[in-house]
């Protein structure tokens, strides 16, 4: 079984930064695909970034590119989200997943195994 935990959101203001955390229990974590994906609301599940089980493939959507940077620890079980120049159309629900290890259809929500709770991020208009 494999658990993930967000933490690190919250409330910024335009131009603001966040680090986002996602704890993963689970001794499969180091070979698993880890994405994040961000929900506003009446909207669907957004593919937001993900990162290969080396940490050597990285993807962004285009609306996150230059702001947003994936990393994951191994030693660690974690993946984090940094996320600067915030604007408010980042305003979300933001989700951890874990899939196994392969790359096809990263940015696909359906393709993740594993889902965290969400951590909520608001930036006011």
């Amino acid at each position: 079984q494999v658990q993930l935990v967000e933490s690190g959101g919250g409330l910024v203001q335009a131009g603001g930064s966040l680090r986002l955390s996602c704890a993963v229990s689970g001794r499969t974590f180091s070979s698993r695909v880890m994405g994040w994906f961000r929900q506003a609301p009446g909207k669907e599940r957004d593919f937001v970034a993900a990162v290969s089980w080396r940490g050597d493939s990285i993807y962004y959507a285009d609306a996150v590119k230059g702001r947003f940077t994936i990393s994951r620890d191994n030693a660690r079980n974690t993946v984090y989200l940094q996320m600067n120049s915030l604007k408010p159309e980042d305003t979300a629900v933001y989700y951890c997943a874990a899939r196994g290890n392969y790359l096809n259809g990263y940015d696909q929500a359906s393709s993740y195994d594993y889902w965290g709770q969400g951590t909520q991020v608001t930036v006011p208009s």
